[in-house]
């Protein structure tokens, strides 16, 4: 028997993505699409928001990961996250929202920009647009969130969606991210759509029928729990 312990400090996020992007850097202008795509998290940069900004986006702001922030990952993120951008190499960052694998794969994914989007989405799903973003010029530069809508196909490319995202050199207006948080909130899964009376480990459908999710009650979980284990 052994204990594992997760030192986030440690992790790929914090020395794997910025050793690579340094690896990869080069004047080699042949290709112009991500030479790194990293995957970090919706919620990365709430952490750091202002008391204002948190009750103005409550919805995204005091959703279980973000009020929780267990062992301070979503810092280590983001910290990775500016250390890419700054690394002079191509790349790409993908944040997914909550990973779900009884989401169906195949669903339709969304993008959006600002750090205000909430849902689910399944890992084979975060898995091809990371593959499918290295092919695409149009991607580059760009860091955005990505949930998936159940119904609703995929498009044949992604490169259009990518064509329509701000590159990260370029602000996200106060007035813009407004419009984005009122309009993805909408999109909310389950029939109460309030991501922040969720507790870490609940999903939405328990919150509609108020069953207690797998860490525990709202205020209560057991964030420890929810720490990587080591595979057997």
């Amino acid at each position: 028997m052994f204990t594992a312990v997760f030192i986030p400090k440690q992790s790929i996020d914090a020395i794997g993505v910025p050793a690579l992007a340094e690896a990869m850097e080069s004047n080699d202008e042949s290709s112009k699409a991500p030479k790194v795509v990293m995957l970090s998290s919706a919620g990365v940069t709430r952490p750091s928001w202002s008391e204002s900004k948190k009750e103005k986006f409550i919805g995204c702001a005091d959703i279980p990961i973000v009020r929780l922030n267990p062992f301070g990952i979503l810092d280590v993120k983001a910290a990775s996250e500016e250390r890419l951008r700054q690394s002079g190499t191509n790349y790409c960052i993908v944040r997914p929202c909550g990973l779900n694998d009884k989401q169906p794969i195949g669903a339709r994914p969304v993008f959006s920009q600002g750090d205000v989007a909430v849902g689910r989405i399944n890992r084979a799903d975060v898995a091809k647009v990371m593959v499918d973003v290295l092919t695409v010029p149009e991607a580059t530069g760009k860091t955005f969130e990505v949930f998936s809508l159940r119904g609703f196909p995929p498009a044949s490319s992604i490169s259009r969606a990518m064509s329509q995202l701000k590159h990260d050199r370029d602000p996200i207006t106060e007035d813009a991210l407004a419009t984005s948080y009122s309009l993805l909130q909408q999109l909310l899964p389950g029939e109460t759509q309030d991501a922040a009376a969720l507790a870490m480990g609940q999903t939405y459908e328990q919150l509609d029928k108020n069953e207690v999710g797998r860490l525990g009650v709202r205020g209560k979980e057991d964030a420890e729990a929810a720490a990587p284990k080591p595979s057997s």
